[in-house]
């Protein structure tokens, strides 16, 4: 048994780390835009024009590029890269919050609290279809404004 262990051992040092790989089928993988005629914003002046979102493996993690055109017509980019494990990451170029975090609680359902400072803004429940075609993401909190938020928003992989 010694001698197998010190087998396996060795093994493992000549192959070198294990990279994790993201499933081919994991429903976060993609690129996703916004159905807005699915979907509902409070308020509903600030829905946006047009958003895409695209969700990239990077070993264990998911590097996410948002472009965005906002309600006025005003286009942003913003990205982060996180892991599904509920810690806290930046979030460059979005005006609406500096940090997120994103948990999964199953294979099709995560959590994500989005902060501005030390203050949290909102947090968001996305449930991914099993057919992999849409995603769900309901939103409360409020905008750096002040202004309640509550949005469900359907997303159509692209």
């Amino acid at each position: 048994m010694k001698r197998l262990l010190i087998g396996v051992f060795g093994l493992a040092m000549l192959l070198g780390p294990v990279t994790w790989v993201w499933p081919e089928d994991n429903p976060v993988i993609g690129t996703w835009t916004i159905n807005l005629a699915k979907s509902t914003y409070h308020p509903a002046a600030l829905a946006p024009k047009r958003t895409t979102v695209t969700n990239t493996a990077v070993g264990d993690a998911i590097r996410t590029l948002v472009d965005v055109v906002d309600s006025r017509g005003k286009a942003y980019h913003y990205e982060y890269t996180v892991k599904l494990d509920g810690k806290e990451v930046p979030v460059t170029g979005d005006p609406n919050r500096d940090v997120t975090s994103i948990r999964k609680i199953d294979d099709y359902t995560y959590e994500q609290v989005n902060k501005r400072g030390a203050k949290v803004m909102t947090t968001s429940r996305v449930v991914y279809a099993k057919d992999g075609k849409s995603r769900t993401m309901t939103t409360k909190g409020t905008n750096p404004s002040g202004l309640a938020v509550n949005n469900v928003v359907v997303w159509d992989r692209q």
